[in-house]
């Protein structure tokens, strides 16, 4: 009998084994209990043997994803076809100018541009035209010519200076986001001589242009120090600010009104801002409210009735109660003591923000897993404004998202806003708030003749093993068929993140292929408010992982789909918890995507000399000094607890140069599974040897990647078999 012919990914799978990592016992040992790490040699990235270990696991990855290559392309395909490559955002107005960015067919990166306003009351921006420059366009940074030569690029700082004269920028072409900080002439287009490398990613300037402030990290990648540059001086640089206890980051701003630059300070639950009149910007930096242990504020400035006020959005206690949801109160810049309350604590709504405008306060908060806005006029009210001053925006659909998006300038007679759902693609949006009236600027262009229609979202709840309500956001075509389908379950619940609804051009290739997409909004999440939270963190955060298998087991039981239909995704701490589920319910999923993955937790949480350890002890607790923390941590971190049974399939997905999640993380907790799996099923390990967090840089390279993980996926649900060899 003659032998069928094999095919070429069929080659290649057979000549490519699985490296099977070496063994180095090594002993952890806290609290009196010892754990035996094996695979803890797989730390260095500089070692030959560890990289080494890294490439072969991609090879392996490589032979045994070969028969998706035809589906990658095709996916690929779909996603630049739906793309207008060459495209403009809509301009904002800063000042004397209009700025933008534009794409280019073929170029990676955006182009960031501006044009001159036409007159001072010149506040309708300039007609988007995707393939033309408008008229007096200037290129500020084309970031296609700053990423030449390197496999890496990502832009950090890009900001102009009051008077439009100066740009200050900083970039990372390792993917490690420690930034080097240029600046340019931008009347002239010199570069200066003028350079700072290990920045992070932020710079403010003075209102006079002479200085700019920036932020140096400590060892453990931590936003420290605040620094003042004077601009072609030639002189050391002055340490304005220092925060010495490593729970804190350190941020720098200012106030929309410019009138104030701002040093804000904050760990998981403590904050403290700091205020500076931006006409004195070599002067002292001054607290608004103290430092008190679990109270977290922001500042805005606010000019109301024609006295100005500090705006400050905070969870203090009051009357004995806590505003764990936030309330709003105000206070004259120079009167502290004269604080009073603006808008009080409500627990079904969780305060996220309030914008100044010198005409609008605009409130940003969320309910019943949805964010909402709404504006108040100060020009019609007398005096301070109540919450019924405050007029919600609103929406038609079911799922929405809506936030304030590119209103950089103080004074404005129109709000930009920003609108999306799942099945909708982007809006731009000016309101004009005397009106009331809308123009649409830009709705996302997706060619090749999408229809809204043609698709469907909707709310769905779960019930978790405790009683607790879980909100599904489910989206799928309307001509799917009935019955169990193949499903993609996302998910992250952590840091009081919301996934909110936005629309994906890449999700269609998904949709438009049956697979029905689920978006589980789990504790430790923010959807729900501030205590939504609460309940997904420290001591409670098994409740993360138990409601996301709560909300898989409520899919299978009410037909919408099957164990060997579904696959669950995650990444960084939603790779935590799709390594958490693994151990949970491998039963539940025929495959798991873990991008990213903190899936080796208590190992780094107990090194406070790795990056982001010692301000994570607010989220996750402090296993290195408590041991009821440690005890808790190891029973649910995913590393510590596989062991031999039988896995789903497995992609993980990590970087080299990732400074908040290591590398070491996937490649150990990839080694283990290996070792233990007794399924047939494939746990494969793709490392990117030149990215960081966020993966590769590029849109194009970005393409590839998101077509690699579909294709996966896609494989996973069932939704794509291979043609059978001829």
């Amino acid at each position: 009998m003659t032998p069928e012919p094999k095919t070429a990914a069929a080659d290649r799978t057979e000549e490519v084994a699985a490296p099977v990592a070496k063994k180095v016992h090594h002993e952890r040992v806290h609290h009196g209990d010892t754990f035996v790490d094996d695979y803890e040699w797989l730390r260095d990235k500089d070692d030959p043997e560890v990289v080494a270990y890294l490439e072969g696991q991609n090879a392996f990855t490589e032979a045994h994803t070969a028969q998706l290559d035809g589906l990658r392309k095709q996916i690929f395909g779909e996603i630049k076809s739906r793309t207008q490559e060459t495209d403009m955002s809509v301009p904002s107005r800063r000042g004397r100018f209009w700025y933008y960015a534009r794409t280019e067919e073929g170029k990676q990166y955006a182009i960031r541009c501006r044009c001159p306003i036409r007159s001072d009351d010149d506040w309708t921006p300039p007609e988007v035209v995707a393939d033309a420059s408008l008229d007096g366009e200037e290129i500020l940074l084309d970031a296609n010519v700053e990423a030449q030569g390197h496999d890496f690029f990502s832009l950090g700082a890009l900001t102009v200076s009051d008077d439009g004269d100066w740009l200050a920028f900083s970039t990372d072409i390792v993917g490690d986001e420690r930034y080097t900080l240029r600046f340019k002439n931008l009347r002239t287009g010199e570069l200066l001589a003028d350079e700072i490398a290990d920045t992070a990613g932020g710079a403010v300037w003075s209102a006079d242009a002479r200085h700019v402030f920036y932020q140096t990290v400590d060892d453990a990648w931590r936003p420290d120090t605040v620094w003042r540059h004077d601009i072609g001086a030639g002189t050391e640089d002055v340490k304005v600010f220092h925060e010495p206890d490593e729970r804190y980051w350190v941020g720098m701003g200012s106030t929309r009104s410019d009138r104030y630059l701002m040093i804000g300070v904050g760990s998981k639950i403590t904050s403290e801002v700091y205020v500076l009149d931006a006409a004195e910007p070599t002067g002292e930096f001054r607290s608004v409210a103290p430092r008190v242990e679990g109270v977290e504020y922001s500042v805005e400035h606010a000019v109301i009735g024609g006295e100005d006020y500090f705006v400050i959005v905070h969870n203090e206690i009051r009357d004995g109660a806590k505003a764990e949801n936030f309330a709003i109160d105000i206070a004259p810049v120079d009167d502290m003591a004269a604080r009073r309350e603006l808008i009080a604590h409500d627990e079904d709504r969780r305060i996220e923000d309030l914008d100044a405008f010198r005409d609008y306060l605009v409130l940003s908060y969320r309910r019943a897993a949805l964010p909402k806005i709404a504006i108040a006029d100060l020009r019609r009210i007398d005096g301070i404004p109540s919450l019924a001053d405050f007029h919600e925006v609103e929406f038609d659909q079911e799922l929405f998202s809506v936030g304030l998006g590119g209103n950089p300038e103080w004074v404005t007679p129109r709000l930009r806003i920003g609108y999306a759902s799942f099945i909708e693609p982007t809006e731009v949006i000016d309101l004009d708030v005397t009106t009331g009236t809308r123009t649409l600027l830009k709705r996302q262009p997706v060619l090749g003749g999408y229809d809204a229609a043609d698709y469907v979202q909707s709310r769905e709840w779960a019930t978790a093993q405790d009683g607790t309500r879980i909100p599904l956001s489910i989206v799928r075509r309307k001509d799917a068929a009935d019955g169990p389908a193949p499903l993609l379950l996302y998910g992250y619940g952590s840091y009081e993140s919301s996934i909110d609804p936005s629309f994906s051009v890449s999700r269609l290739s998904m949709l438009d292929r049956g697979v029905v997409f689920v978006l589980a909004h789990i504790r430790g999440g923010g959807e729900m408010g501030r205590y939504w939270y609460e309940n997904g963190k420290t001591l409670t955060k098994k409740n993360t992982f138990t409601d996301f298998v709560d909300a898989a087991r409520y899919l299978v039981d009410t037909g919408w789909t099957t164990p060997a239909q579904m696959v669950a995704e995650g990444g960084s701490a939603g790779g935590l918890l799709m390594g958490a589920v693994t151990n949970l319910a491998p039963e539940l999923f025929n495959g798991i995507l873990a991008s990213v993955p903190f899936v080796d937790a208590l190992t780094s949480i107990l090194d406070p000399s790795l990056p982001l350890t010692v301000i994570e002890w607010d989220e996750w607790g402090d296993p290195l000094h408590d041991p009821d923390v440690y005890a808790y941590m190891k029973s649910y971190s995913p590393y510590e607890n596989v062991e031999a049974r039988a896995y789903p399939a497995i992609l993980a997905e990590t970087s080299l140069n990732d400074t908040r999640v290591l590398f070491t993380e996937a490649a150990k907790w990839v080694a283990r599974l290996q070792e233990k799996n007794t399924s047939d099923n494939l746990v494969l390990l793709k490392t990117e040897m030149s990215a960081g967090h966020g993966g590769v840089s590029g849109r194009y390279k970005q393409w590839e990647e998101v077509a690699f993980e579909l294709a996966w996926i896609l494989q996973q649900t069932g939704a794509w078999h291979p043609e059978p060899a001829a």
